[in-house]
């Protein structure tokens, strides 16, 4: 197995371990039933799927199939159909099920992935990154192949401890939303000192780490997204 697809199981394995929650967003049900058992090849699929199920499906289950929703059904995986909801995405489905799934939980101590939030779709991205703004006390990590987006909200000063060995170097802080009048950074190769920015004007974009730790301070919601290396 090359080196890359062995790191990839490796975190999948890790990360369904240490999990508190696992939930797929609708048709993301799929992609664990297809593709689990192609990660670990030398076991037995059904085996792979039956250790790596789902806590819950959630979402309006127009793209999940009926096969897979019987089979983690009958594991006893829940069944959340929400298809009533057409206001809302999946992901923000999913986000609200974490939210009251945890009611006395300090919600800052949250920290969710979202594998799979990146690519594809123009629009499903947007509506990802939507999910960040309706959610900005909650950690949320927006996970692709090639990098991380979070949001950086704007009544924090905030310290970004950089991974170097996984993530890095090229990286960006994007005002989506509204624009920001002031951004100050440290520990970027072109930092920011009390700068504008906007759509229209300057987006700090292919900006490049320098150090193992960043800080940001804006007037306005950041996003904040650093490249993942090819292992």
């Amino acid at each position: 197995m090359e080196a890359r697809v062995m790191a990839l199981v490796t975190l999948l394995v890790c990360l369904c371990r240490a999990a508190q929650l696992r939930l797929c967003a609708d048709g993301g049900a799929n992609r664990l039933y297809d593709e689990m058992p192609g990660l670990l090849a030398d076991e037995d699929g059904n085996d792979v799927r039956n250790r790596y199920k789902p806590d819950a499906v959630k979402g309006d289950m127009d793209s999940v199939r009926t096969e897979v929703l019987e089979f983690y059904s009958n594991l006893g995986t829940k069944i959340v159909d929400e298809s009533h909801d057409q206001d809302t995405t999946d992901l923000h489905k999913c986000i609200a099920f974490i939210r009251d799934f945890t009611p006395d939980l300090d919600k800052s101590n949250l920290c969710i992935l979202v594998a799979g939030a990146l690519g594809g779709r123009f629009d499903h991205e947007v509506g990802n990154i939507n999910v960040l703004y309706r959610f900005s006390t909650m950690r949320i990590i927006l996970l692709s192949d090639d990098c991380l987006i979070h949001l950086l909200p704007r009544t924090h000063h905030h310290e970004i401890h950089i991974q170097s060995s996984v993530e890095g170097p090229h990286c960006g802080l994007v005002p989506i939303g509204t624009p920001s009048g002031s951004t100050t950074t440290t520990g970027l190769q072109w930092d920011l000192n009390d700068t504008e920015m906007k759509f229209g004007g300057l987006v700090s974009t292919s900006n490049i780490v320098k150090g193992d730790k960043i800080t940001v301070q804006s007037d306005s919601d950041l996003l904040w997204t650093i490249s993942i290396k090819k292992v």
